[in-house]
């Protein structure tokens, strides 16, 4: 009798034991002590507010070189002239590498991803010289590669993950560009002169980005726009004297995204398009309001922006971006001379086109991207899309040809996609499936992520530490 009453306690015994651990089990929270870490935040600089230093923007100026050249070819800014990372230049170009690529010549860079525009035989290339802690504004022959000039300024910046990563703006006459801790410097392109300089975060309070500034600076007009955040949400500075012409109030607090401004038109009324960390807005570009909020929508806010929006037709918005992010299509429309802006649908990369660094590109009806790490099945991939089903994959590269998070470009009928390596794809630009034409390593870096410049046929490209210009003309 004894033995079974040791028996029934034994078996409550465990019975208790078991409950009490699946009680415990069931209301611990494993992760109630854990911190929020977002993307791009390990490492990320803290500046003190007793180490702003005051940055003598553009203090020091060395000329190497004279130039002459007859070449007139130009790529103006971030995504070319027309905002759409398609060259329109008549200039035959190679569909295969034959005996390899023609490589005329490469320099050494600061660690980073910036990328150079191309002004009439002159390259210019905002670059961070780690040894010597400046941001340095560098003008090259495009045709020999030789510096010609440079202009630069002390200022600290600690590496993560790269350093320079904008690209500047460029006209006859001015030359704007932006420093990983939001210095902007507006020089004379032919001779490197100084015109002015603003430092963002002194004067407007902008937070710097995650991995640095990596909004490319626009030029409209002989008026640089930028986007500071902080307490004016974009601004227009006269860049012959540095004045600024106008301030759109930041009543959101939304802050400086690694995105750029892109403008738009629609019904007649010009606009710019930002997406901001906290949101997207369209900002009055000409008229009596000028930098007025026309419209602006939160509901699509992630916290790591890097692509660009893509203006489609009929006042269509697409916008994507990393890290889980996805894609965003918006409809802007207006009635009784109110703009009005709704979301249309967001969705996760797996579920459509998506991007996770580079603006995806918009040709002959159909929008393209390489589709990020956590896109599934389809992950890496270039893809297409009717953009007004972005949901809707038409066509993938297929699985043995991935890409990573390098730059690509439309030139001759052709398209150009560098992968995380260096390797080169050429690929027919058509609009009904992937067409490889050929593919080369052209150079033994890593994270070759800097977008392209291409004029006159020679195509600038970097990987985190080289710049190179490859001679992609078919007729030498």
């Amino acid at each position: 009798m004894l033995k079974g009453k040791l028996e029934i306690g034994v078996i409550l015994f465990t019975i208790f034991t078991g409950l009490t651990v699946f009680i415990y089990w069931f209301l611990y929270n494993p992760t109630a002590d854990f911190s929020v870490s977002l993307p791009g935040m390990d490492n990320r600089p803290v500046i003190a507010e007793g180490d702003m230093e005051v940055v003598k923007i553009g203090a020091s100026f060395m000329e190497y070189a004279t130039h002459h050249s007859e070449l007139q070819g130009t790529w103006t800014r971030f995504r070319g002239a027309d905002f759409d990372n398609i060259n329109k230049e008549t200039i035959p170009l190679i569909d295969n590498w034959g005996a390899g690529p023609d490589i005329k010549w490469e320099v050494e860079l600061g660690e980073g991803h910036a990328a150079p525009v191309i002004y009439k035989g002159k390259a210019y290339i905002l670059d961070y010289n780690e040894a010597r802690n400046t941001d340095a504004l560098r003008c090259f022959s495009l045709e020999t590669g030789e510096e010609l000039w440079s202009r630069w300024y002390l200022v600290k910046v600690k590496r993560n993950h790269g350093m320079s990563r904008t690209i500047p703006a460029i006209t006859d006459k001015y030359l704007v560009s932006m420093g990983p801790r939001c210095h902007v410097m507006c020089v004379d392109p032919e001779n490197g002169n100084l015109l002015w300089g603003k430092d963002l975060v002194r004067e407007y309070g902008t937070e710097i980005p995650f991995w640095y500034t990596g909004q490319c600076p626009l030029i409209v007009d002989d008026v640089a726009i930028l986007a500071p955040g902080g307490s004016a949400l974009m601004i227009g500075v006269d860049c012959a004297t540095g004045e600024v012409l106008w301030e759109t109030p930041n009543s959101d607090n939304w802050q400086m995204s690694h995105s750029s401004i892109m403008p738009m038109t629609f019904q007649g009324k010009k606009m710019y398009v930002y997406f901001a960390v906290g949101g997207i807005c369209g900002i009055s570009a000409d008229g009596d309001d000028l930098g007025k909020i026309l419209w602006k929508n939160n509901e699509f806010s992630p916290n790591v922006i890097a692509p660009s929006p893509v203006i489609l037709d009929n006042g269509k918005i697409f916008m994507t971006a990393g890290y889980g992010a996805g894609g965003a299509l918006y409809q802007l429309s207006k009635t009784n001379n109110e703009y009005a802006i709704r979301l249309l649908e967001t969705y996760k990369p797996s579920e459509g086109i998506a991007s996770e660094q580079q603006t995806p590109i918009l040709y002959k009806g159909r929008m393209f991207s390489v589709l990020p790490k956590d896109a599934a099945g389809k992950r890496n991939q270039f893809v297409c899309v009717d953009p007004n089903d972005p949901r809707n994959i038409l066509w993938t590269s297929g699985k043995m040809d991935r890409f990573g998070l390098g730059p690509y470009i439309i030139a001759d009928g052709k398209f150009f996609i560098l992968d995380d390596d260096g390797t080169l794809t050429i690929a027919k630009a058509n609009i009904n499936a992937f067409e490889l034409l050929d593919k080369t390593r052209v150079m033994e870096g890593q994270d070759a992520w800097g977008p392209f410049a291409l004029a006159d046929g020679y195509l600038l490209m970097r990987d985190s530490k080289k710049m190179l210009c490859i001679d992609i003309r078919r007729d030498k």
